[in-house]
């Protein structure tokens, strides 16, 4: 089974993978990408940084380039488990998945309004995030990185808005679905 995590920045996706790869799942984050390329200039990892590989990555490979650039590590992976990606980002990485893996693909967007996420941004300790940067990348994400497609296709949707643990046993929830669907 591959599933795939979408939603907008600090909305819950990496709790969400947790909570698959828990469950036996393989994580694959399409951001560990971003922060392959960054080191490997040997530049530091801040949002700027960040946001300029994402779109020298796109200009290079097209709108499918993490789901393209991240296929040997999702075949590699599926030859083991079920897989979770954490970070599906475009309309055009949902289409070639969705293509690639036909009937095997699972959505899950995780939503938290635009508050409730930059709250969580700034707070962070891995790659924390200001005002200003949430939503500079919130606009990129919606009007350059099609990513309201994905959110909007998904095949289940987990609303966070509350607790750690409320997320925690909704996404514990739709592993118990999907499961029972795969057995039927």
């Amino acid at each position: 089974m591959l599933v795939a995590i979408v939603g907008m920045a600090g909305a819950g996706k990496s709790e969400v993978a947790k909570m698959f790869a828990q469950q036996g799942f393989s994580i694959i984050r399409f951001g560990d990408l971003t922060d392959e390329v960054i080191r490997e200039q040997g530049l530091p990892l801040n949002e700027a940084n960040e946001s300029s590989v994402r779109e020298m990555l796109r200009n290079k490979h097209g709108m499918a380039a993490y789901a393209l650039l991240n296929l040997p590590r999702i075949e590699e992976a599926l030859g083991r488990s079920d897989v979770v990606i954490d970070g599906l980002y475009s309309w055009e990485e949902y289409l070639f998945l969705k293509e690639k893996y036909a009937g095997e693909l699972v959505m899950v967007a995780v939503w938290a309004s635009p508050q409730t996420r930059y709250k969580r941004l700034a707070q962070r300790s891995r790659r924390p995030l200001s005002l200003e940067e949430a939503m500079s990348r919130d606009r990129f994400e919606i009007e350059k990185a099609n990513k309201g497609g994905p959110i909007a296709m998904a095949d289940f949707t987990l609303l966070n808005e509350s607790t750690l643990e409320d997320l925690k046993a909704a996404a514990l929830h739709i592993i118990s679905e999907m499961r029972s669907a795969t057995r039927s």
